[in-house]
C-alpha cells in the first residue's frame, strides 16, 4: 500500500506542479482558457503559486504526513473551484480537465489515510 501511495502522490505532485508552472509561465493555451473562463488576470499568479505550493506539500507529505493531507485537501478544494469556474463560464465540455488533475490528488489522499 505504501508503494502505491508514494507513486500516486508523486504523480499528483507532478500534475499539480505542471499545472502551476504553465500558469506561472503564461502558456498561450492556459491564458486563452482563463480568459474564456473570465478569471481575473490579477488572480493568475496567486493561483499558479497555490498549485505549485500544493505540489511541494504533497511531496513533503511523503515525510510529514499531516503536510501531505493538508496539501491534498487544499488542492482538492482548488480543483473543485476550478471545475465550478468552468461550469459558471458555461464551458461544460472543459469540466473534466480540472477533474483529471484532482483525481490523483484524491487517490493520494485516500491511500495516505489508509496507510
Amino acid at each position: 500500500m505504501r508503494i502505491a501511495h508514494d507513486v500516486v502522490t508523486v504523480l499528483a505532485a507532478l500534475l499539480a506542479g505542471f499545472s502551476g508552472t504553465v500558469l506561472l509561465m503564461r502558456a498561450d493555451w492556459i491564458v486563452k482558457a482563463l480568459t474564456d473562463y473570465r478569471v481575473p488576470r490579477a488572480w493568475w499568479t496567486p493561483l499558479g503559486v497555490a498549485k505549485a505550493a500544493g505540489a511541494v506539500g504533497l511531496l513533503a507529505g511523503l515525510f510529514v504526513p499531516v503536510v501531505g493531507v493538508l496539501a491534498a485537501v487544499g488542492l482538492l478544494l482548488y480543483f473543485t473551484g476550478a471545475a465550478i469556474t468552468v461550469a459558471r463560464a458555461k464551458w461544460y465540455s472543459h469540466i473534466p480537465f480540472p477533474l483529471v488533475y484532482a483525481a490523483p490528488v484524491a487517490g493520494a489522499l485516500v491511500l495516505g489515510l489508509l496507510s
